[in-house]
């Protein structure tokens, strides 16, 4: 049951890639899967549902999701062996510690663990 005001959906600029690699990406580093819906629309389903916008007309604004990890440094090594640049390497935060990474189209995202 979907109730008013909860997060529903992630959307996320593609427009800084091509569509193709940003899934490629995703796949790599985190065996992400895809469902294509035109060819400037592609969604995911991996924990939060969402997509990646690559019209530009369309695209949101850029947001920092936050993905999840048991063994941090693993993860890392992963991110930059699929492409994925690092912004900010593991730092410690309240509640435990993280990093940030840019992926093929641009956006920032962030990866913690405990």
């Amino acid at each position: 049951m979907k109730l008013n005001g909860k997060l529903d959906y992630l959307e996320l600029p593609a427009t800084g890639a091509t569509l193709d690699s940003v899934k490629a990406f995703y796949s790599a580093a985190f065996s992400w899967s895809f469902t294509d819906y035109g060819p400037a629309y592609s969604a995911f389903g991996e924990g939060l549902d969402g997509g990646f916008q690559a019209d530009a007309g369309e695209a949101p604004a850029k947001p920092l999701p936050v993905l999840y990890s048991q063994d941090l440094e693993a993860t890392l090594d992963v991110v930059e062996s699929a492409g994925g640049t690092i912004v900010k390497p593991i730092f410690s935060f309240p509640g435990g510690r993280r990093f940030h990474f840019t992926d093929p189209a641009g956006n920032e995202l962030a990866v913690w663990g405990e």
